[in-house]
């Protein structure tokens, strides 16, 4: 049988206290880079369609696609476009979806709810170019009520 002492080499304590500093200023420095980011865009939704695969009219597994243009917050410059699917789970309250919105610095994709009325909340999934690795969420809201635009805010982490 052998001893601990014969497995684990002692270690010094100022060789661990100095790990700790070292672990510690490098976690402080990846908390800083990491600052939140937010973007805003506008989104003209002038291609979205519904597909009726079940029961007539609107119910559950309908499918609603579109492939719009994204503007800046002003909402007069375009910035991006936006492509993606969503799944009627809730005829008349809710659809399940997923996107991706691509603008001049790299794609970030979302996925989560859409609602019928009221704003939505939809999770970041990812990203490309300057959105590598994206995380955060999306809040998602109607401009006015004819379903013609849509005020998207990324709250990037």
């Amino acid at each position: 049988m052998f001893k601990l002492s014969q497995v684990v080499p002692c270690v010094h304590p100022v060789a661990i206290a100095a790990a700790i500093v070292i672990v510690s200023s490098a976690m402080a420095i990846g908390v800083a880079a990491a600052e939140p980011q937010e973007v805003k865009v506008i989104e003209h939704a002038t291609t979205d369609a519904v597909t009726d695969t079940g029961a007539e009219g609107d119910s559950a597994g309908d499918i609603l696609t579109f492939a719009n243009e994204v503007f800046d917050a002003d909402d007069k410059a375009k910035v991006g476009t936006n492509q993606g699917i969503c799944f009627r789970t809730v005829p008349g309250k809710a659809w399940e979806c997923f996107w991706t919105r691509t603008l001049d610095k790299g794609q970030i994709t979302v996925e989560g709810p859409f609602y019928d009325t009221g704003d939505s909340v939809l999770a970041i999934t990812g990203g490309t170019g300057n959105y590598a690795g994206a995380q955060g969420e999306m809040a998602l809201s109607a401009i006015g009520t004819d379903g013609k635009a849509y005020s998207f805010v990324y709250r990037l982490k």
